[in-house]
């Protein structure tokens, strides 16, 4: 099988790393099928798409809203970077599942609005699927509703032009979209789970998502629910694309 390609953006070693492992124990990947690719460490290598089966975004702390003045050069950069591989990627169709951060690269890319309009808070939401995403084989088996982690500054005010949403929330009316066939963006998270949303509490408590005093609180909130559904996502985006 041909590998599936991870491009990380979190500075911090810690959540980094607990990203990494995530991504591996839902999708069910091995370590060699899934190459990790550190953007704020380094610009972007040379991408042959053909030597792999898919490629997956992660999260971290940049964001497509944040004033140009505001940016590090290395956001600057990776916001650089992303635009000549989307030209590849959305031309080719290739298979593409931005978490996150995904959201921003994507939909801002494909001519979308995203904005701080829908902030959401730091802990879980209700995942509501579209008819279009009930009908969609990628997510093909998820209930109808279903609770994930979330935490952003930034969402989709509007979606691209051309893409179709897949699900909601209450608060977030963008939670996924799809552009053509294989080309996917969650706002919530599909990789976090409990013990992955504990460690980025604890890393970016200083960057403006809650109070720092209200750690514990965040995490305590986080404990009142159970979160199995958007790991479902990885493995299946696996089951659809991985290739020879």
């Amino acid at each position: 099988m041909k590998p599936f390609l991870l491009l990380a953006t979190r500075a911090e070693d810690v959540v980094a790393d607990g990203e990494y492992r995530a991504m591996l124990r839902y999708s069910g990947l091995r370590a060699e099928q899934l190459h990790r690719v550190r953007l704020e460490a380094a610009p972007m290598p040379r991408l042959r798409l053909d030597d792999y089966s898919g490629i997956v975004v992660g999260g971290g702390p940049f964001n497509s809203s944040d004033p140009e003045d505001a940016k590090s050069e290395a956001q600057r950069r990776v916001e650089r970077e992303f635009v000549g591989l989307l030209d590849e990627v959305v031309e080719r169709d290739f298979p593409f599942l931005g978490a996150c951060y995904g959201v921003g690269t994507l939909g801002v890319y494909a001519g979308g609005v995203i904005d701080r309009t829908y902030p959401e808070d730091v802990g879980w939401t209700t995942v509501e699927l579209t008819d279009e995403g009930a009908a969609d084989p990628l997510l093909a088996g998820l209930p109808r509703r279903f609770v994930a982690y979330c935490g952003h500054k930034e969402a989709v005010r509007d979606a691209p032009p051309e893409a179709v949403v897949l699900a909601t929330s209450e608060a977030t009316p963008v939670q996924m979209f799809r552009l053509r066939r294989n080309l996917y963006a969650t706002q919530f998270h599909p990789e976090l789970d409990l013990e992955g949303l504990r460690e980025r509490v604890d890393v970016y408590k200083s960057y403006g998502y809650f109070a720092p005093e209200e750690a514990s609180a965040v995490v305590a909130r986080a404990r009142e629910v159970t979160v199995t559904e958007p790991m479902r996502i990885l493995r299946r985006f696996v089951e659809l694309y991985a290739r020879p």
